[in-house]
């Protein structure tokens, strides 16, 4: 019988002093715990997914918690029969998620978190501007009805294309209300300390994102529309986490319906 794994996708924003320390300190509990998979350490915070028993997986996430600041740190767990990695790597750089804006403070100048309930009921409100902060290939499967495409190709992309979209609510004489979502949380509250830093104070993103958003929110309650892009062998899921109906393209990497034409050179 095959072993059982537990796999833990987590991250935090949070000020680490000297990410290099915490780094020596965490492969070395890895390499005692046997786990697998990829954690990223940056003065701003922890990112990534692990594998292992889950006793070894609870024990990481319990050192991972007493770190400064990861009391709260967010976790979705899955299971596997097999190993999903090949070996385990903990690495440090200049961002757990890169957007290559500069000096920002996610863990003191993101935007508010919002549940599905709450989130439902701000999105329903036709004052409110909402962002997609995925890239547009994610975007295409599925997202929250009248949400704004920023169309990136990159996370990169997106610092460029706000400072354009600000320069013409300026013109405009506006300061929205403005809710921004990503997969799993992280691009989208990195993106409210991104947006409130330009000036935009009244700002909110989704707590943990549209992964758990299609978890809790009942499907007769949902003003998602489409699949949700998911970077694993499903390809795309539904409410309740159910696999979705995409495929991936062999020739371009991009996902679509089996039952619809698709064009690899759009």
């Amino acid at each position: 019988m095959a072993s059982s794994f537990t796999i833990a996708a987590l991250y935090r924003f949070a000020a680490f002093a000297d990410p290099d320390g915490l780094a020596a300190q965490l492969r070395e509990l890895c390499a005692q715990l046997g786990t697998c998979g990829t954690l990223i350490l940056a003065h701003e915070g922890i990112n990534g997914t692990v594998a292992g028993n889950e006793q070894a997986i609870a024990t990481l996430i319990d050192h991972i918690r007493a770190l400064p600041g990861c009391a709260d740190l967010d976790v979705k767990y899955a299971t596997a029969s097999e190993a999903p990695f090949a070996r385990m790597k903990v690495k440090v750089k200049p961002e757990i998620v890169t957007l290559g804006a500069g000096k920002l403070d996610p863990a003191t100048q993101a935007g508010r978190h919002l549940d599905p309930a709450e989130w439902n009921a701000l999105i329903a409100d036709p004052d409110t501007i909402v962002i997609d902060t995925r890239n547009a290939y994610e975007v295409s499967v599925g997202s929250f009805e009248g949400a704004i495409d920023p169309g990136t190709r990159s996370f990169r992309d997106f610092p460029a294309w706000f400072d354009n979209f600000a320069a013409q609510l300026r013109d405009e004489g506006r300061k929205p209300r403005i809710a921004m979502f990503c997969t799993g949380g992280i691009r989208c509250e990195k993106s409210t300390a991104l947006v409130r830093s330009r000036g935009f104070d009244d700002v909110y993103h989704l707590r943990g994102g549209i992964l758990r958003y299609l978890e809790e929110m009942p499907e007769e309650q949902s003003r998602w529309q489409g699949d949700c892009y998911v970077f694993d062998e499903r390809v795309a899921v539904g409410h309740g986490l159910t696999p979705g109906s995409h495929v991936v393209c062999r020739t371009c990497g991009l996902a679509h319906r089996p039952d619809a034409a698709h064009d690899c050179a759009a």
